[in-house]
């Protein structure tokens, strides 16, 4: 090619270039991507969140990723792989030793669900001892309950031990069974309930709500969880829900914190089964 020719080349693509560039309402490379993962009870209410804040900012976009559970969130938060890490549980010595930023944002009914079928509306905390300890093997219809577990270190696991003694040494006995049904994330956990018979699992309020495993949560107590299709403050457990980031977090990704917790942000949250925790 001839130096006239390749002179021409470049003040083309270069002309092209900054006509497409000045057609565009917003440049590309202007635009902002927020990395959004973790914890799987989150994810639902999270994405419509980002969905309702990018009506209001179009040149900020996000990537909500898979559930990668609130482990997941800490080591990813922390090595930049995420910029906004959503997280169920308190962070450990260890984890805390991170530096990231901790933000609370909503609480939720940590629930005990079964399959939509299963004949039951309730159960006590002695009942759920005893099904987790392996001594109440079958609903009132005859059907046999099948466990569905959460791995030992999962904020769930951790949730569902502190509700008694009783239930922190059932879910030992339920951990060291052989032949338990495992699911490894939120997500898989109302999957195996719904498509297991008679199956009884964790789950919360929110992913239930928002997702469309058909799975209902059971009260406890004679406590519901859900009172006037909202969640109610009286039940008993809750998870916590809180966002990760670094100390230096952009504009965008604070500006998206401060939606969350501002009215608008709580409103929705609301009506996916959470109680929003105001902003300060």
């Amino acid at each position: 090619m001839s130096p006239i020719l390749r002179t021409f080349s470049a003040r083309t693509l270069f002309s092209l270039l900054f006509l497409v560039a000045t057609l565009l309402p917003t440049p590309l490379w202007a635009q902002e991507t927020i990395r959004i993962g973790g914890t799987g009870t989150g994810l639902g209410s999270m994405t419509l969140l980002a969905s309702a804040f990018q009506k209001k900012h179009p040149d900020i976009q996000f990537r909500i990723m898979p559930s990668i559970g609130s482990s997941g969130a800490i080591q990813a938060t922390a090595a930049y792989a995420l910029d906004i890490g959503l997280c169920g549980r308190s962070l450990n010595e260890k984890e805390a030793g991170l530096g990231l930023v901790v933000t609370e944002y909503a609480k939720t009914p940590f629930v005990f669900a079964v399959r939509k079928d299963v004949p039951v509306a309730g159960l006590s905390t002695g009942e759920l001892v005893k099904i987790y300890r392996g001594e109440m093997q079958a609903w009132p219809n005859g059907e046999w309950v099948r466990v569905v577990l959460r791995p030992k270190s999962d904020a769930d696991t951790i949730i569902a031990r502190s509700i008694s003694p009783g239930m922190n040494t059932a879910l030992d006995i339920a951990l060291a069974r052989e032949g338990m049904l495992m699911a490894a994330t939120n997500q898989e956990s109302n999957e195996m309930i719904d498509k297991t018979s008679g199956s009884i699992g964790f789950s919360t309020l929110t992913q239930i709500m928002n997702e469309n495993h058909p799975v209902k949560a059971l009260a406890i107590d004679g406590v519901d969880p859900v009172l006037n299709n909202s969640a109610n403050k009286q039940y008993p457990f809750m998870k916590t829900l809180s966002l990760l980031t670094k100390p230096a977090a952009s504009s965008a990704v604070r500006r998206f914190i401060d939606f969350v917790r501002s009215p608008e942000g709580a409103a929705i949250l609301r009506k996916t089964g959470n109680i929003p925790m105001a902003g300060k």
